[in-house]
């Protein structure tokens, strides 16, 4: 792996945790000399991680869409800042530049960006690991969730354990750099679930 895209908040968010966590993440990323890809914003967690990994020396690749330049406030200071015309072209882009993917906490945009990015690896359509920082218990419920999920048919145990999960940066780091995807059929039927 040479770069890890993260996906997180424009929003720095209520828990001191959660910003402690984008710096941790960011110095872990330093120490194993890997670049970060992200959404390109100067502000809340995003700014954290990116400020950090620039701090260090590290290679920093931010993808904006236009629309949002002044809304995200486009980090100037970057190694490289791709603007692009959409938010589908931001997400193509992030996920051609990335190895690997985290979601640290973050709002509705983070869930949307991991959530596509996790079916395109089901389908098949890349062999990429993703992953949650699940800082200060963040996405407990959310795991919960897919636990449900599941436990309805509407997602396979293979799928689900597509999606890793840790507390700690170093630790999912290790999960991402062991990670093997699993075998895809392109025409799935009900004895796969």
């Amino acid at each position: 792996m040479k770069r890890i895209c993260v996906y997180c908040g424009a929003s720095h968010g209520k828990r001191e945790a959660y910003r402690e966590t984008a710096e941790l993440l960011g110095q872990e990323l330093l120490k194993r000399g890997l670049g970060l890809v992200y959404g390109g914003g100067s502000v809340g967690l995003m700014g954290i991680i990116a400020d950090t990994v620039m701090a260090g020396g590290g290679e920093v690749i931010g993808v904006i869409p236009e629309g949002l330049m002044g809304k995200e406030v486009d980090h100037q200071g970057v190694t490289a800042l791709h603007v692009v015309d959409s938010m589908h072209t931001r997400k193509g882009l992030m996920a051609k530049l990335a190895d690997g993917f985290i979601a640290m906490p973050g709002g509705l945009g983070t869930m949307e960006e991991l959530f596509e990015t996790w079916t395109w690896g089901q389908l098949g359509f890349h062999d990429k690991p993703c992953g949650l920082l699940n800082s200060a218990g963040y996405y407990d419920s959310f795991y919960t969730f897919l636990d449900n999920m599941v436990a309805e048919g509407f997602v396979r145990p293979k799928h689900r354990g597509m999606l890793m999960v840790a507390d700690e940066p170093a630790e999912l780091l290790d999960l991402l750099a062991n990670y093997k995807p699993p075998t895809v059929k392109r025409w799935l039927d009900e004895t796969d679930l």
